[in-house]
């Protein structure tokens, strides 16, 4: 999916008639996907990939350059653009390149720059961006741009990226999102990714984006009470998570998981369950021997003393049991 967000509160800082010229002048454009988002684009929108597509021998005004990404593609810009835009770009462009031989002289830096952990679409968002104050996303990069809209400090781009994202989140995407969510402060962001894994979380958790959350995030997921999945299906889940993190990590189970672990809620679990539990256990050792024996306690007592009250309360999702009508009323 591809599509245009253009910032409402401003019009484009920029004349593409002062600083662009004609589509004559710079020759045919190239085919872009999505023509009905294509659609929606502003004038000065459609300019500036013709800009990007011209020849710099033909259009010797573009006074930077940019080497962008593993491929080496070459991005050109104007320097009062992206200086009076952007005060990431600013320091950058008064800055003489690494190796530079003339890095004392009064004269700005005439580059190249060289940017080589950016993917050149991503990179090409953010100039459009400051240049057009729309940008042209997808849900391949979107998240990549709205790291490099913080990396800028473009809060307006930021916006954008974050309205996006929301727009088009996916099962496949959504913990992605809310693991960029937490990272970048953005709150509403994180909320509305919760929101949707609660509402479809069954099939998240079967996702590769769930097994790649930091334990962090994962512990946040895991203290909601509408995550609509099964306490057992839980604990799987977190499992599997547990031995990818460990051998990314290449740290032992118990340590990636402790976190996590704390907010599985074991006394919702029959008594056949936690001895099949306890089985597993004493292969990987993922859950602290503790924490089941509360659950234990839990059944005897028939009451959920010592064990937080947030682990007896059954999740949406949580499949009723015949000692769950014990817990709840008596939870400490």
């Amino acid at each position: 999916m591809c599509c245009l967000f253009q910032n409402p509160s401003c019009r484009p800082l920029f004349s593409p008639i002062s600083l662009l010229r004609s589509r004559q002048q710079l020759g045919p454009r190239r085919p872009r996907p999505c023509q009905a988002c294509q659609s929606q684009a502003p004038k000065h929108g459609k300019e500036f990939h013709s800009l990007q597509e011209a020849d710099q021998p033909r259009f010797p005004i573009r006074d930077v350059m940019f080497v962008v990404g593993q491929e080496q593609q070459k991005v050109f810009a104007h320097r009062c653009v992206l200086a009076c835009r952007c005060q990431v770009f600013r320091g950058m462009l008064s800055q003489a390149p690494a190796g530079s031989q003339d890095s004392s002289s009064s004269s700005p830096p005439q580059g190249p720059f060289i940017l080589g952990n950016v993917q050149p679409e991503v990179f090409l968002a953010v100039i459009e961006f400051l240049y057009t104050n729309s940008v042209t996303l997808n849900s391949h990069i979107a998240l990549e741009v709205l790291t490099s809209s913080v990396e800028y400090g473009l809060q307006d781009l930021c916006k954008l990226c974050v309205k996006f994202i929301k727009d088009t989140l996916s099962v496949e995407q959504v913990c992605e999102a809310l693991q960029a969510a937490v990272t970048y402060g953005q709150v509403d962001l994180q909320q509305h990714c919760l929101a949707f894994i609660e509402g479809c979380t069954a099939a998240v958790v079967r996702t590769q984006g769930f097994r790649e959350l930091s334990d962090v995030v994962l512990a946040r997921v895991l203290r909601s009470d509408r995550l609509d999945v099964d306490e057992l299906d839980l604990v799987q889940a977190v499992r599997e998570w547990a031995h990818v993190s460990s051998a990314v990590l290449e740290r032992p189970v118990p340590e990636v998981a402790a976190l996590p672990v704390r907010e599985l809620r074991l006394p919702l679990l029959a008594p056949s369950e936690l001895v099949t539990l306890e089985s597993y256990n004493q292969q990987d050792l993922l859950i602290p021997v503790e924490n089941i024996a509360a659950a234990w306690r839990a059944h005897a007592l028939r009451r959920g003393s010592g064990v937080p009250s947030r682990l007896c309360r059954p999740r949406r999702g949580t499949r009723p049991r015949d000692h769950h009508r014990h817990l709840e009323p008596h939870a400490k």
